[in-house]
């Protein structure tokens, strides 16, 4: 079985922000064993698995990227669209575009403490687009 849907996540100011529950909503039933592929069809977001309980993991994350990636380098060609744009490249070139989950016996299988991130690394990026390729049997 093979099974892909495109669907958009709610606009989200810059941050780590936990999706798990947005994104099983649009996935209906899973297969008993298979794997979930999540691909994000833009150039300054990310998607990541992290810390899913304790929402301090998420902020210190903005914090760590925002010091790795500094905005308002004067080094920087690409600034016609934001002085946060080109800085929200990098950071999306850093973390990736798509995740691959396995699926066991019906359900996404994270561990206890992993969630689905959405890394938001413009100030206002508006709705992302998700891919979602569901492989199994």
């Amino acid at each position: 079985m093979i099974k892909q849907i495109e669907f958009a996540l709610r606009a989200r100011a810059r941050g780590f922000h936990l999706i798990t529950d947005e994104v099983a909503a649009h996935l209906g039933q899973l297969p008993r064993t298979g794997l979930l592929n999540l691909f994000i069809q833009h150039t300054s977001a990310a998607l990541s698995v992290n810390e899913n309980c304790d929402p301090d993991v998420r902020s210190d994350m903005g914090k760590i990227f925002d010091n790795l990636v500094k905005e308002r380098e004067s080094w920087y060609d690409h600034t016609l669209e934001g002085w946060d744009d080109m800085p929200a490249h990098a950071k999306a070139t850093l973390v990736g575009p798509s995740l691959t989950i396995p699926i066991t016996d019906g359900r996404l299988n994270l561990g206890t403490w992993q969630g689905i991130y959405l890394c938001e690394f413009r100030n206002h990026g508006g709705s992302r687009r998700i891919v979602a390729t569901i492989l199994g049997e």
